[in-house]
């Protein structure tokens, strides 16, 4: 993966983990949902007026021409028309509205942004007109900003000169809002092509004011290939493929103006697979850690030991920057709990949610449905919100006999099936040797993106290496593992 793209993720991972990233969603966002984009839009329009669409660059001067004929009603049932159907969610609307972000702004008329956030579990609050700022939806996950009006009000959109013009003197609220916002978060823009003066505004207005401490934030673009000319003579597309080039170069520097750090594309999908990796290792950050035991004897014979290599496990996971899950299970749930406090306490951070997920299990059926059941989809729904999960223990009392936990095993194995990455620490024995055995056997299976870590897998099965140098081959497991590399 390229320098820039490696530098986009490291900083906007840290965006997240700090609660301040933000997406800012152009028409590009929807597109592979089918929606067009302002090209497509005014397509029609342009061959009224007759114009060539391909020809023109200034969208908005385009959309001003035929409004100036029209009138308003015929350029909202553009929109109606374009922008009404029930268009399906994409992986990258998927994708961001699973990550921490809880602040959007967008130049679409679409609701796609909204339906991922609710199809996410998230509670979204729309922001369409000025006045809606002052109203407060209640346990709000998300805001979405329409600064540029919505489908529902299509005759309300900012969508010719005249209003891109009166843009700031009609909705300052939303001018001022933005500008705060791209001063204290970090930006991602996606789908959006930089054209709209309404940003261009506001963009420069930041640069006055910081000077050259302004926040970086990011963009894609997809960079000019020469193959996406083909359907022209050759020279004419030689001499096109090379204006073009030049132009795209141009931009991209003089978008450094504004600290925003352009990244460059070979095809759309590359933006979902960086996404993906964003998502992938913010995940990874979560760390499950899965047991039970009403013994310790295959590790230690020493009770205290135990607990204490639980206690000193779940400190150390905590102190590397991981957020701990776990279900409290039976002789392994409170030393992890105790472990976790214990480092949260010894500084001066007080915030217990930001380190540790409790999740205990119900006891009783509810809902209709039995214990079993309501436990798989319990955990199901947990293992869903990590990247990681250790696995360490795993035994339990069956009819006065000490038995492998089932629990563990599936637990396990639902992990793996949602792609969380898993780690058994064998030296614990029980249900957890017996996985470890399984990662170790197939190996590739499990890490074939991370071969050099197989000696630490190794190394973290056999009870008898020292309890403190298996802690810290785990935590170099999992750092690996949250870093990709």
């Amino acid at each position: 993966m390229g320098t820039d793209k490696e530098v986009l993720i490291k900083e906007y991972l840290k965006a997240l983990h700090e609660d301040n990233a933000a997406v800012f969603a152009g028409a590009g966002l929807s597109a592979a949902s089918g929606f067009v984009n302002w090209k497509e839009l005014l397509r029609e329009a342009a061959e009224e007026l007759g114009l060539d669409i391909e020809k023109e660059t200034d969208l908005i001067s385009l959309a001003q021409y035929f409004f100036n004929k029209n009138g308003r009603q015929r350029l909202s049932q553009l929109v109606i028309d374009n922008f009404s159907a029930d268009a399906k969610i994409n992986d990258n609307h998927i994708i961001l509205a699973q990550l921490p972000i809880d602040t959007y702004w967008t130049t679409n008329y679409d609701r796609l942004i909204e339906k991922s956030l609710s199809e996410a579990g998230k509670n979204p609050d729309v922001k369409i007109k000025q006045t809606d700022l002052a109203l407060l939806k209640p346990k709000r996950d998300a805001i979405v900003y329409k600064m540029h009006g919505d489908i529902e009000r299509a005759n309300e959109t900012v969508l010719i000169k005249d209003e891109y013009e009166m843009f700031h003197e009609n909705n300052q609220l939303f001018s001022i809002g933005l500008k705060g916002d791209l001063i204290s978060k970090t930006f991602l823009f996606i789908g959006y092509s930089f054209e709209d003066p309404d940003l261009e505004y506001i963009l420069s207005r930041i640069r006055v004011l910081m000077g050259h401490d302004g926040r970086n934030h990011f963009c894609f673009f997809k960079r000019v290939n020469r193959d996406d000319y083909n359907y022209l003579p050759k020279d004419e597309a030689d001499e096109k493929f090379r204006y073009d080039s030049i132009k795209q170069e141009l931009k991209c520097a003089d978008l450094e103006r504004y600290h925003i750090k352009p990244v460059l594309v070979e095809k759309y999908s590359d933006i979902t697979d960086i996404l993906k990796t964003i998502y992938q290792r913010y995940s990874r950050s979560k760390i499950l850690i899965s047991g039970s035991a009403i013994e310790y004897k295959q590790f230690t014979n020493d009770e205290k030991n135990a607990r204490l290599f639980i206690h000193t496990l779940s400190h150390e996971i905590v102190k590397a920057g991981f957020k701990i899950a776990s279900g409290f299970g039976l002789g392994v749930g409170s030393a992890v709990i105790n472990g976790s406090l214990d480092y949260v306490y010894s500084t001066n951070k007080r915030k217990i949610s930001d380190y540790l997920i409790l999740r205990p299990f119900p006891q009783f059926a509810t809902n209709g449905l039995e214990l079993p059941h309501l436990w798989n989809q319990y955990r199901q729904d947990f293992i869903s919100d990590v990247g990681c999960a250790i696995f360490i223990f795993g035994n339990k009392d069956e009819e006065g006999n000490v038995a492998d936990a089932d629990g563990v095993r599936k637990e396990f194995d639902i992990a793996v099936a949602q792609g969380v990455k898993v780690i058994p620490i064998g030296a614990t024995g029980y249900m957890s040797k017996i996985l470890w055995e399984e990662i170790i056997r197939n190996y590739n299976k499990y890490y074939n993106d991370f071969p050099a870590l197989k000696a630490d897998f190794e190394f973290i099965g056999h009870a008898h290496h020292d309890h403190h140098e298996i802690i810290k081959r785990v935590i170099k497991i999992v750092n690996t593992l949250k870093n990709g590399r």
